[in-house]
């Protein structure tokens, strides 16, 4: 019995022996004889943290950085909750030691940041800011000496709003791309891993055609495509300029909130219906990626509305990458049905269950959908999760804890579900909480809470809360228990 697997031990149930074990007492005594080592990962797997540069960082006017669109946006009335703005946020633009140790005690090995791009390159183009340039080879230096591999993220919303016409025009994929050369030939002898860009939808669709993100638009759909195309192609430009500037041997990929669609029931037909739905509910972005084109069924549903595509642009979007970032918070479940797609996805009901953040839906068999779907589909040689964990509504109790037990509820049902893809043999290669700390949240200003870390915004004074505690535990043991 010491020797099974809860998988196995699952299977053994299934079988003859079932009825002997049907007495709930005998059942609890079966599972208190399985080891720890049951939820056990893989010897060399990664755990981390990630946040975002306009979330934490502060000093938006200081050493040369100009705004970004994030600027822009949140101040403009009635954007934001309560007009919050990220212009002093966790202040870790002064404060990046302090954060450093904050990971240094959860005993993190890996670290995902990214870098504000116009505090890089001021106007988007032309000349570079050394002094940008600067403040991030300090915080990778710090990492480093802490022990800490640094993985950046080269683009996380906080496009510059020097650059004209945004991701509107094309000229901006270009300008990426140069950008991102520039970046990873400075620091790829420290860096080994960059990803280009992160969540695609939120930064095109979430800002331009639903107008709640920067730059607050809202375009037609034509207009909204030619969008979409951009933001993939300067993917792949970013890709091709790292490839070329880079340190030989630096790992490429980005990170995807990709839409993750769970089957209802684990059966061949609702697998297959998942499956289908992955690559065809994500054609605009992911599976354009990793097949360099877009589906026949995108460019159908959009008709006229289509993107227009130059030539060779496929082939640069579609540009070999060495591993895929998932990031992976809520599902969507679908069923096979005798549609012309295969698929229909169910309608959530209202009691379906939820953390803080509205669009925020509890289903933890997400993150091993996430990892087997595309994994099945696209075969990728390496994937992360990096990002994954909720809002809650934190509170500084009288003896100064925060007993969070509803995002230890999360996170631990969330790595049990990524522990059966890892004891299937899938490749994922290590996980990144979101977040380090609580930051801003975007539209939602500093009202929803991520982090492992409570943040008090007037002090800056960091505590850290009980799931700290936990996954400090989880990644000093390598499992889940």
């Amino acid at each position: 019995m010491k020797n099974l697997t809860r998988r196995r031990f699952g299977k053994t149930l299934a079988g003859t022996a079932a009825a002997a074990f049907a007495s709930s007492s005998l059942m609890r005594a079966a599972f208190a004889q399985l080891p720890a080592a049951s939820l056990l990962f893989p010897p060399n797997f990664l755990w981390g943290c990630a946040t975002a540069a306009y979330q934490i960082e502060g000093a938006v006017s200081e050493d040369g950085r100009k705004p970004s669109v994030w600027d822009t946006f949140s101040h403009t009335p009635g954007k934001t909750f309560h007009g919050e703005t990220g212009d002093v946020a966790d202040d870790s633009y002064h404060l990046y030691k302090e954060d450093v140790q904050l990971l240094k005690n959860l005993g993190v090995k890996v670290y995902r940041l990214s870098i504000s791009w116009s505090r890089v390159f001021p106007d988007g183009t032309g000349q570079p800011n050394d002094k940008g340039l600067a403040y991030y080879q300090r915080v990778v230096d710090e990492l480093l000496a802490n022990g800490i591999t640094p993985y950046i993220t080269l683009f996380h919303w906080d496009l510059p709003q020097a650059l004209p016409g945004g991701w509107q025009s094309r000229d901006t994929a270009k300008a990426f791309g140069d950008y991102a050369g520039y970046v990873s030939g400075k620091l790829s002898d420290r860096v080994s891993h960059f990803f280009t860009t992160n969540e695609f939808v939120c930064f095109t669709d979430i800002g331009y055609k639903e107008g709640r993100f920067a730059p607050g638009l809202k375009l037609p759909d034509a207009q909204v495509n030619q969008i979409r195309h951009h933001a993939v192609l300067a993917h792949g430009l970013a890709v091709q300029a790292i490839r070329a500037n880079a340190k030989a041997g630096t790992q490429i990929g980005l990170a995807e909130n990709a839409t993750v669609y769970v089957p209802v029931v684990e059966s061949r037909e609702h697998i297959e219906a998942a499956r289908r739905a992955t690559r065809e509910g994500n054609a605009p972005f992911l599976t354009a990626v990793l097949e360099g084109k877009y589906t026949d069924g995108y460019l159908q549903r959009e008709g006229a509305n289509a993107p227009k595509v130059e030539a060779g642009d496929m082939k640069i979007i579609g540009s070999p990458l060495d591993f895929v970032g998932l990031n992976v918070y809520t599902p969507e479940y679908v069923r096979a049905d005798s549609s012309a797609a295969g698929y229909a996805v169910e309608k959530r009901q209202s009691s379906f269950p939820r953390m803080a953040s509205s669009w925020l839906y509890i289903g933890p068999e997400v993150i091993y959908w996430a990892v087997r779907n595309v994994s099945d589909i696209w075969k990728p040689g390496a994937l992360y999760i990096t990002e994954n964990g909720c809002s809650a509504d934190d509170v500084v109790a009288a003896d100064g804890r925060v007993e969070d037990t509803d995002r230890v509820m999360y996170l631990r049902n969330h790595l049990t579900h990524l522990h059966r893809a890892a004891s299937e043999g899938y490749p994922i290669k290590g996980y990144f909480l979101w977040s380090l700390m609580d930051n801003y949240e975007w539209a939602d200003g500093y009202s929803k809470r991520f982090g492992l870390h409570y943040v008090d915004f007037k002090t800056q004074k960091r505590t850290p809360k009980l799931s700290a505690e936990w996954y400090r535990e989880v990644i000093a043991r390598n499992a889940v228990e």
